[in-house]
């Protein structure tokens, strides 16, 4: 008996420590992804600052290549923003940005093209590429701008479909609200006593005389509360 409580007693502790590491090494995971993910924005935001920089500063054929590469960043930055941000409300952006995925690998491929041209010290030869890495370009930002445009009209139409919907339902309601009928008096309704007039002898009208009406009422949240009457 003894045995088998210690038995359990280390099968828990071993289950505990393998909990432990297992969600040690989870965080340390995470935090690591993290770290990666603030490098990686913090190279890319220097290396776009000088693509930048290069692109309106220098002429001639390094000017250019940046300006390829900054307008290949952008185009794809924005594309996918655009789709992952759509894809959550609009299940059927899933293919489209699947597509993107395959147009992002031939947007990698030429950006590294690009790069390695700004390093080619034979500038005579890259000027010759140019017109062919230009081209490359316009086609992958073409079809990535085609894309975001596609996904910004779908999300602007769904908008007005729904606004049109929603303004219809509206002025139905409107209109049924203003229909209303007043409730006309039965013949026999002993009607209230006003100024001036005395009450009907009777169970309710010496009722109403003797007590008056109930000063207590539904109140609504838009009335100020009464305030209470001091007596001196």
């Amino acid at each position: 008996m003894e045995a088998t409580i210690i038995t359990i007693m280390a099968l828990l502790f071993l289950s505990f420590v393998a909990l432990g590491v297992f969600v040690t090494v989870k965080v340390a995971k995470a935090a690591a992804r993290g770290v990666d993910r603030t490098i990686d924005q913090a190279r890319r935001t220097v290396e776009e600052t000088t693509l930048r920089a290069k692109s309106f500063g220098q002429a001639g054929t390094a000017g250019e290549l940046a300006r390829l590469r900054l307008s290949l960043r952008t185009s794809m930055r924005a594309t996918q923003e655009a789709l992952q941000a759509g894809v959550g409300e609009d299940a059927s952006l899933k293919e489209s940005l699947d597509l993107f995925h395959r147009l992002s690998a031939h947007g990698l491929e030429l950006d590294a093209d690009l790069k390695r041209m700004e390093r080619e010290p034979d500038r005579a030869w890259v000027a010759g590429q140019l017109p062919e890495l230009a081209a490359r370009t316009e086609r992958i930002t073409g079809s990535a701008d085609a894309l975001r445009r596609a996904a910004r009209d779908r999300a602007v139409k769904f908008a007005e479909d729904d606004l049109s919907t929603l303004s219809a339902q509206i002025d139905v309601e409107a209109g049924a609200l203003r229909h209303w009928t007043r409730p006309e008096a039965t013949q026999g309704t002993t009607q209230p006593a006003g100024p001036g007039r005395e009450t009907a002898p009777g169970a309710g009208g010496e009722r109403s005389a003797i007590t008056g009406p109930d000063p207590r009422r539904t109140a609504y949240p838009w009335e100020k509360s009464a305030r209470p009457e001091t007596t001196t």
